[in-house]
């Protein structure tokens, strides 16, 4: 039957996409799936769609990626003015559709760089995240009005389908932050000790001393503290005096 083959087409798509956002050590190349993912699923026999991936993501800068360079270059025009039809979608979760971009005046110095890529219609869907981001899917056509009803329900269906790939995606994009985070504030802390213990030795003083020496130098020297105390590590040679900072 027709629907028992479109509910295991669309179990297929999600099921690629979570394996996709569990293998994907990086979230650009998840993205980058995603998009390719679409033109694939939504462009018509007789052409390709561009598509885009918006991501803006809680303190963290924006992440963009596209189908193809074509796909680049059109998606990162709305990026010089802060605005456009898909980081609207992305800001505000609603559905955005430019079906003619010649007579549509909502951005008015976006438009002509635009139509100069040759792009005629635009459609961004938001794609809804569980983590309090914002996420949206950029498609542009050299066609003008080519997301009809049609098109713009099963632009809408991808990205319910994408939603749960892409927040968990996003959950896990979190997590690896965090652990990089966190083993490069060891690192920077061991590296902090070891600069502390070369003062101490140094200066034969004691450790709460060898740190404010230290502490004196970064804000002397306008250098942050674990870069003054990397670069003391690294310049250490026990042939040598090496580097000092007296008291």
């Amino acid at each position: 039957m027709p629907g028992e083959n479109h509910e295991a087409s669309a179990l297929t798509v999600e099921e690629f996409l979570h394996d996709a956002a569990v293998d994907s050590t990086d979230i650009e190349v998840f993205l980058n799936a995603l998009s390719r993912l679409a033109v694939h699923n939504l462009s018509h026999l007789d052409e390709e769609l561009l598509c885009g991936i918006t991501l803006l993501r809680h303190k963290k800068a924006g992440t963009v990626a596209s189908s193809s360079e074509r796909a680049q270059r059109v998606d990162e025009i709305q990026y010089d003015y802060a605005d456009g039809p898909c980081l609207r979608a992305a800001r505000e979760g609603e559905l955005v559709h430019v079906a003619e971009v010649r007579d549509d005046a909502r951005w008015p110095e976006y438009r002509p760089r635009v139509i100069e890529e040759g792009i005629r219609s635009i459609l961004g869907v938001p794609i809804p995240i569980d983590s309090g981001d914002s996420a949206a899917l950029n498609l542009y056509s050299n066609e003008s009005g080519r997301f009809d009803e049609g098109a713009i329900e099963s632009a809408q269906q991808y990205a319910r389908q994408a939603s749960r790939a892409l927040s968990l995606a996003v959950r896990l994009a979190r997590h690896r932050d965090a652990e990089a985070d966190l083993e490069a504030a060891l690192e920077s802390r061991t590296t902090v000790a070891l600069a502390i213990g070369i003062i101490m030795g140094q200066n034969r003083c004691s450790q709460e001393e060898a740190f404010a020496l230290l502490r004196s130098a970064s804000s002397r020297r306008n250098i942050k503290l674990r870069d003054l105390a990397a670069d003391l590590v690294s310049s250490a040679d026990p042939s040598s005096e090496g580097t000092h900072f007296d008291r």
